[in-house]
């Protein structure tokens, strides 16, 4: 395609954003038509992306691969780039490790939008901070210059420290401050692994040799460097450890992984809904996306060395978060720490280094993503009603809500993993892919654990809040209104339509994983 959809895709938000700083603060619906309408086309663009996906193409390794690549230096005076000397390409493209996480955004967003639909102060500003936030996002899942990478990463911060900060619950300025240092802390650890990576590494161009931020030329290095068993003399296979383990810590905090998580119950509690589904269905992904796309390619021999390890942490962060899950008395509390336990089946599958561990660890990004934003929009309906969130103030809202009702039991039963559901496909291949693989195979006898656990917490909740007698209490309570509807049908359908025919998403995979987990497998000898 020559159209630059990747561009508008990523900068559509923020298009949406100029027309809202012109509009007056107290033109409320303008805003949200505007914002929705901002997401609205995303969401077409990111299908448009979908349809026109070739699935043959497998990325990775080989820009002529990556498909709707869009490329150009930020030259303003000739020879001169954006910054001084240094080659910092706007590089942009998707293959199938990052195609349904782009998808997933604009989905997501979308959803999101329509949810904040009553959100009661300065609605201009929230719309402006939620429109950036968005840009953010997507230029993570689509940038493979590790520059703008880390641009995009950190343009994420600034408005969700402000969407927290300002629209969030009781103990907000706690919350997000929490949630930016902890952030910022794993940043500066990417910050210096990128600046290592960038002086350890040349790239040929036009007969120059120049050092590179492009991802895809320092795969290529990296894996010339092992293959022919000279490592640069700037970077020997102690500093590549060191390098591993920074760059590994900052996006495991954004995952969260144990013990990096403390910041996300917090940031759940106190996020408004909106914000808190945007928070579990995408901004989670990117912490297990920068691994997957960047610290395995550029250390295969380091990621082998360790991938007990990476599923060990997965292992725990699918127990613990079970186990604290099992104690909450918060139904938003609840859902947060279930999120960390269902993130760590993305980090068991990714541990696997095989073709179906990671397939299912991509595909329970996306699964988790859909699935975890209804169960946050779920936590929204009531409380907006009932303003609490205590799981014993409730009891028998079925026969109050019976609508309503039923979607909570396709995201309750979604999580739990039930067949015919998207988290069921997701989960088995996780597992299937981890028992193959001989280093991963004890832990993960240890992780089916965390389906035991998964379903009693979902079925505990279930039973307490929708279930036994009717507290009348509640007795004002109404069903599902027509917005609620716009929220919950779009979610419900792709959780059902990918139980049934995963391979829908699972063929935008196949041939990049495939080409992905024989690089990693095999680079250095």
């Amino acid at each position: 395609m020559n159209f630059p959809i990747i561009t508008l895709i990523t900068f559509l938000p923020i298009m949406g954003m100029v027309v809202i700083l012109f509009l007056k603060k107290d033109q409320t619906n303008a805003i949200r038509y505007t914002a929705l309408g901002a997401t609205l086309l995303q969401l077409v663009l990111a299908i448009i992306m979908l349809l026109s996906f070739d699935f043959s193409k497998a990325g990775i390794l080989d820009s002529s691969t990556f498909q709707f690549v869009e490329k150009a230096r930020w030259i303003t005076i000739p020879n001169v780039s954006w910054i001084g000397t240094i080659k910092i390409d706007y590089f942009v493209g998707v293959d199938g490790l990052s195609i349904l996480m782009v998808f997933l955004t604009a989905f997501v967003s979308t959803i999101a939008t329509i949810s904040s639909w009553n959100i009661p102060k300065s609605i201009k500003g929230y719309f402006l901070m939620f429109l950036l936030l968005d840009t953010g996002m997507m230029g993570v899942f689509v940038a493979l210059d590790f520059f703008l990478f880390y641009v995009f990463w950190e343009v994420m911060l600034l408005p969700m420290y402000f969407l927290i900060g300002i629209w969030g619950g009781p103990r907000k300025e706690y919350a997000a401050i929490k949630f930016f240092i902890y952030t910022l802390f794993g940043s500066i650890f990417i910050l210096i692994t990128m600046i290592a990576l960038y002086f350890s590494a040349v790239e040929n161009v036009g007969g120059t040799q120049v050092h590179t931020f492009n991802l895809i030329e320092l795969t290529k290095l990296s894996s010339a460097y092992l293959k022919d068993g000279i490592l640069s003399p700037q970077n020997p296979h102690n500093w590549r450890l060191i390098a591993y383990i920074f760059m590994f810590i900052g996006f495991a905090i954004k995952i969260p992984m144990f013990p990096f998580h403390t910041w996300l119950p917090d940031a759940h509690v106190e996020a408004p809904t909106p914000i808190s589904v945007i928070l579990a269905g995408v901004l989670l992904k990117m912490g297990t996306y920068g691994i997957l796309r960047i610290s395995y390619p550029l250390f295969p021999e380091i990621t082998r060395e360790l991938a007990w390890y990476i599923g060990l942490f997965g292992v725990i962060n699918i127990i613990y978060g079970a186990l604290v899950a099992l104690a909450q008395k918060d139904f938003k509390k609840l859902i947060a720490y279930s999120s960390i336990s269902h993130m760590g089946y993305v980090l068991l599958g990714m541990a696997s280094l095989s073709v179906t561990g990671i397939e299912g660890a991509i595909f329970q990004m996306f699964n988790h993503g859909t699935i975890t934003a209804m169960l946050f929009l779920i936590v929204g309906v009531v409380y907006d009603r009932a303003h609490t969130r205590g799981i014993y103030e409730f009891g028998g809202l079925a026969t109050k809500m019976p609508v309503y009702t039923g979607f909570v039991t396709v995201a309750f039963f979604a999580a739990i993993g039930l067949p015919g559901l998207s988290g069921f496909i997701s989960e088995s291949l996780v597992f299937i892919g981890a028992f193959g693989y001989e280093v991963t195979r004890t832990i993960t006898i240890v992780a089916l654990l965390g389906i035991l656990l998964g379903a009693a917490y979902m079925l505990w909740t279930l039973q307490r809040i929708f279930f036994g007698k009717f507290n009348e209490k509640w007795s004002f309570f109404e069903d599902l209104t027509p917005r609620e509807y716009l929220m919950f049908v779009p979610l419900s359908l792709v959780i059902l339509y990918l139980g049934i025919q995963p391979s829908t998403a699972l063929n935008f995979l196949h041939t990049s994983i495939q080409t992905f987990v024989t690089f990693i497998n095999t680079a250095g000898f």
